[in-house]
Parts: structure tokens; sequence; C-alpha cells
């Protein structure tokens, strides 16, 4: 139990040290945000401050912090470890700063602010994941929810009824003004997720004797590799993507820097946002070690059979809190997934927009971008829907894609930094992170023996090509860095 409680306290801690180091490295300052400075009443509006928190945590949220910790649990304790410095060191810092340097381009999304910070190459590449992230991730949260309301009414309401209308929420979601549904909704629902996590700790600290947490100083080694699964780097590192490190949030920030009414704010918005997920993360990723007992070779067989489905939460909810955990567990495995999607095609109509130059505030404009994309999720969908083992792959594709995503991000913001900051060196606060995550996505492309060229390379040699590759680029950009002339 003392694991789990230093982990958090080390995430409180790291929001109210570093979080202060990562907005004095950004400068933070009082000028005005697109909120502020040119509001157009649909997309860039002005929201109090805790609005934006709560929409921001259930932005880049979800499942996420929920589905990935459970599977995480798997690599044992050690991922404490990976959600707490990650998240600290890298994937809170990766927020704030995706979220601000957008708030200092009008809003602009990651993919433009890539083109002018990296060039046109850069441009398209962002473009290509960033869409391609966020059709991903709006196919296949509609499955999932869909699945499991139709067992909740006992087959009386298909599947595929509840597919169509969770699509048709989206497309209402996606096209409407950001307060009038996700300002009024995601309050409510990001308070749900909080409430639910703190329930499923409750549940396990109060009933400590029949589920033990399990301490990292016992057991400080990879749980995976004793289990013939697969080794924790980099896997681990891409199994936990939201509340560690996750690209998707790169794509979520700018949606909410449309909506800070000052810089300052953007500390508790991002970073806090951050930080309150990767606890979330600890909670679901402790809850599951303690109650499939991960320890015992039974314990990880069972988890692992079922891995972060609505099964594992359904279970750990239903059995550690009643009835009460089973109506939590339904509202966190329908709502979440739909929350993520909504806002995955909202971002994804403003990424276009941005790149064909059309105004987004004539309500005929949101909806000719917005069906393409619509027609996109519902195809995967469909195809997911006909084979569930379909989720399997898409969902590695999303975790690997979406690490990609982050890694770029973070080198976006180095390249900001190494622009626009009075102090060069500045930029290594984001190159580092960036640097590893780089390793990250190369050694797993690498690597993976199921989907991916792992099927031809040990995973020795794709830690060579992986780190060999991410030093040629990180020394590339300490060329770059050495010969830059001083900012004046």
């Amino acid at each position: 139990m003392w694991t789990f409680f230093i982990a958090v306290a080390l995430l409180i801690g790291g929001y109210f040290i570093y979080s202060r180091v990562t907005e004095k490295i950004f400068a933070a300052d009082y000028r005005l945000t697109p909120a502020t400075k040119n509001p157009d009443g649909v997309d860039i509006t002005p929201l109090p401050k805790w609005k934006s928190f709560l929409i921001e945590l259930l932005n880049i949220a979800g499942t996420g912090p929920i589905f990935g910790a459970i599977s995480g649990a798997l690599f044992g304790p050690i991922v404490f470890l990976w959600i707490v410095f990650g998240c600290i060191l890298g994937g809170a810092v990766h927020d704030y700063f995706s979220g601000m340097i957008s708030s200092r381009n009008n809003g602009n999304s990651i993919v433009k602010l890539s083109a002018k910070y990296m060039g046109k190459i850069m441009e398209i590449v962002m473009r290509i994941f960033s869409v391609v992230l966020l059709i991903l991730v709006t196919a296949v949260f509609v499955v999932s929810p869909s699945s499991l309301l139709e067992s909740l009414t006992g087959g009386k309401v298909m599947a595929w009824i509840w597919m169509i209308i969770i699509l048709a929420y989206y497309v209402l979601s996606a096209i409407v003004p950001i307060d009038k549904v996700i300002g009024r909704l995601y309050p409510v629902f990001g308070i749900v997720l909080i409430v639910m996590a703190l329930a499923v700790i409750g549940g396990v600290i109060f009933q400590h004797n029949e589920y033990p947490m399990i301490e990292i100083i016992d057991n400080f080694r990879d749980f995976s590799a004793s289990n013939g699964g697969l080794p924790w780097w980099p896997f681990m590192l891409t199994t936990v993507a939201c509340g560690a490190v996750s690209g998707f949030h790169a794509t979520q920030s700018p949606m909410i820097a449309k909506c800070i009414k000052s810089e300052k704010e953007g500390r508790q918005v991002f970073y806090g946002a951050m930080v309150a997920e990767g606890i979330i993360a600890l909670i679901w990723a402790a809850a599951a070690m303690a109650f499939y007992k991960v320890d015992t070779a039974d314990g990880w067989e069972a988890l692992s059979a079922i891995g972060g489905s609505s099964t594992s939460v359904e279970q750990i909810s239903s059995t550690l809190l009643g009835p009460v955990g089973t109506v939590l567990a339904v509202i966190g495995v329908v709502i979440c997934p739909i929350t993520s999607g909504d806002t995955a095609l909202r971002s994804c109509r403003l990424i276009i927009a941005e790149w064909l130059k059309i105004d987004q505030k004539s309500i005929k404009n949101r909806l000719l971008l917005t069906l393409p994309i619509f027609a996109a999720v519902v195809g995967i969908s469909i195809w997911n829907f006909l084979d569930v083992g379909n989720f399997n792959l898409l969902w590695r594709w999303f975790a690997w894609s979406n690490q990609v995503l982050a890694a770029a991000s973070l080198w976006v913001s180095s390249i900001y930094l190494l622009k626009e900051s009075n102090n060069k060196y500045k930029s290594l606060f984001t190159a580092i992170p960036a640097f590893i995550m780089t390793d990250v996505v190369i050694t797993y492309i690498f690597g993976e023996p199921n989907i991916a060229l792992g099927i031809f390379i040990p995973i020795w040699v794709a830690y060579i090509i992986g780190s060999s590759i991410s030093l040629i680029i990180f020394g590339f950009y300490l060329f770059v860095l050495l010969r830059r002339k001083p900012t004046k």
C-alpha cells in the first residue's frame, strides 16, 4: 500500500514543483489569449478555469487511464515508475506545451504548429498521423460501449442500434458550439470519472486483507518477462499512454487553448489535468494488481486473458463496491469512451479545416467537413463490429501511432523553445523526453512480434536499431542547438 501512496504523493509534489518549472521555462505571461482576443462563439469561447480543467481532463482521459493502466498492471508495480515520472517529466510537460504554444498561435492545431516550427515535411507527417489517430480513436470507442449497452438491456436493444445512437451524438457534439454540449456535460462526467476512481481505490484499501496491494520494494521486476509476455521496454511505455505520455493529448489541448482566459491558467488546466489523469491511472493499476493478484501465475494469466477491457473494469468495480460499483463501471465504460470519441471527431474537423482554410463559423461548413470523416469512422466501426478481434489490432496500432505523435509534439515544443526562448539550452527541457519517446516508437515498430517487424527481427536487434536511430536524431538536434546563435 505504501508504494501506491508514495506514488500519489510524488505526482502531487510534481505538480506543485515541476509545473512551476515548466511554466517558467515557457515564460507564461498575461498577454491576450484566443478566447479573449477573437472569440467566434463556436470553437473559440472563453470558459471558467474550473470548467476548462474538467473538460481538458475528460478530453485527454476517457477510458485511457483505465484500460491502459489495467493492462499495464501486467508488468507489475514497476508500472508506477512510468506513470509517475513519465507523467511529471514527459506527459504533463507535453500537454502544457501543446496547449500553451497553441494559445500563442491563435489556437492552432499541432499540425499547423509543426509546419511553423519544423517545416512542411513535418506538417505532412503530423497531419497524416493526427487524422489517422483521431479517426481510430473515434472508431474504437464506438463498439465497446455499444456491446455493453446491448448486454445491459438483455439483448432487447441490439448493439448496432446503440452504435447508430452514439455515432449520431458524435456528429451533433462535433458541430455545435463547444459551450452548448461539451461545456455543459463534460464537467459533470469529469467529476464522475474522479469519483469512480476514488471509490475503486477506497474499495481496495478497506478490503486490503483480501486484496493486498503489491509493493515495488518486494517485486522490483518485470512481471511480463517472467510470464512469457512482452518486455517492459518499449511495450509498457506504449500500453500505458494516457496517465503517462500520450500524443492524443496534443490534439486535445489546442481545443481548450481556445477557451482559457489567461496564460496563467495553463499550469492548472494543462499540467494539472495530466497529473489528475496520472493519479487515476495509478488507482486503476494498483486496483488491478491487487484484485487479480498478478504476483501469482494464476492471477497474471487471469488478467492477461481479458486485459484492460470492459470485463476487467466491471469485475473490479462490481466485486469491490457491489451494486454501486456496477453502476460506476457502466458509467465509466459507456460514457468515458464516448467522450473521447466525440472530441476526437471535433479535433479532426478543426485540423482539416485549418488545412483547407475553411471557416468554421457556418454550420454548413462544419457539416461539410464532419460528414466525410464520419463516413470513415462508420466504415472502421462496422469492420470492428463484425469481428471483435479487430479491436485488439486497432488498439495496438492506435497505441503506437499515439506515441509517435507524442514524440513529434515534444520535438515541436523543443524547436519552439530553441527559436523563441531567451536561452536556447532551455529546449533540452522537452528535447530529452522527445528523444526517449523517439526511441520507444522506433524500437516498438522493429520489435513488436504480432503486428510489426518483430515478426522477423529479434527484440535485441530492435533495441540496437531503436537506440541507434534515436541517438542520430538527438545528435543532429544537439548539432543544431550548439550552432544556433543565442536569442537576444
